[in-house]
């Protein structure tokens, strides 16, 4: 008997509406665009093309041909034993924070160059500054204290014309600091985004990719990744709510330099202790959007020192100048 064919979701309803990716990819148009992309696409279990996404491989091409066709990024890639980052969330962050500019700029995103945003934790593959760039023209600073994810991050930046003098990427040499060293004292970021460590250890990063794996695979757990010791893309010492708590405390040093701080928060559960650190340091606004994708639901958190007088010079002069 033939298993009975489910109706596949058409649109992904949960994804920004901005976003590329709301439709089914379209393989056809992909393939056109990127040949190597073909030999990974095969009909899934609904006969339905789709990549093998256990397969790291697999993702990665599937990228390349996200990141051409979508963006005009013809020079991508990344280290093998990375994490190759889902481009339909990374597009998300991106938009849901162009609203948050738009809602404090009487109704308008401000776009170009001038405006400049922070990525700490830039990774490997330079997916936000690449997306936040080709969607709304802004610049990036990238940090990261993996020297190999800045050298790919530049290798890729110097690659592609469309980012060159647009996107910084710099080393952090200290693994404590989130701002110093990375921006001048006297430097204006608009907006600065984080994708934290999700997990607290190398083992509990394993078990939680284990857990996705057999989640949406045969149990292909040897499709898994080896996050590895020293590979702190998806953990660190106490794990996101410490990353976040530190980041939150050593923003306040920097609270007239960036007219927003952000976050994503993957683990409902700190939200808690989130926002009691934001209290500590007296942030005079927090803000806390929502985001979902698939089965897996996230949000952002955000947050700014700056006063209502002191928004409205930021945007009636920085931005207005821009226009």
């Amino acid at each position: 008997m033939r298993p009975i064919k489910k109706e596949q979701q058409t649109e992904k309803s949960k994804l920004h509406p901005r976003n590329k990716n709301r439709g089914r990819y379209d393989f056809k148009q992909l393939i056109e665009s990127s040949p190597e992309l073909a030999p990974f696409v095969k009909p899934n279990l609904h006969g339905e093309d789709s990549v093998d996404f256990t397969d790291p491989v697999a993702v990665k091409m599937l990228n390349k041909a996200l990141l051409r066709n979508q963006y005009g990024i013809n020079h991508w890639d990344i280290p093998d034993g990375y994490v190759c980052p889902p481009i339909p969330g990374r597009a998300d962050y991106i938009h849901h924070m162009a609203d948050f500019l738009c809602r404090n700029n009487y109704g308008k995103v401000p776009t170009g160059s001038p405006i400049k945003c922070l990525d700490i934790g830039v990774g490997v593959g330079c997916i936000y500054p690449i997306i936040g760039n080709q969607e709304y023209g802004w610049s990036f600073i990238g940090s990261d204290i993996d020297h190999v994810a800045i050298e790919s991050a530049n290798r890729i930046i110097s690659s592609n014309p469309t980012l060159q003098t647009k996107v910084e990427c710099k080393l952090q040499t200290n693994s404590k600091d989130y701002f110093y060293g990375i921006i001048r004292k006297d430097e204006m970021i608009d907006l600065s985004i984080c994708n934290p460590p999700t997990y607290s250890s190398a083992k509990e990063a394993e078990a939680g990719k284990l857990k996705k794996t057999l989640q949406n695979s045969d149990n292909k757990a040897e499709s898994i990744i080896n996050v590895g010791e020293q590979n702190h893309e998806l953990w660190c010492d106490g794990g996101e709510e410490k990353f976040i708590r530190n980041m939150i405390l050593q923003s306040k040093k920097f609270a007239s330099n960036c007219f927003c701080f952000s976050t994503l928060v993957s683990k409902e559960s700190n939200l808690k202790n989130i926002y009691l650190a934001l209290e500590q340091v007296e942030a005079f606004g927090v803000e806390t959007v929502p985001m979902g994708q698939g089965n897996k639901i996230s949000r952002i958190v955000l947050w700014t020192f700056l006063t209502t007088e002191e928004q409205s010079k930021w945007k009636n002069t920085r931005w207005k100048s821009m226009e």
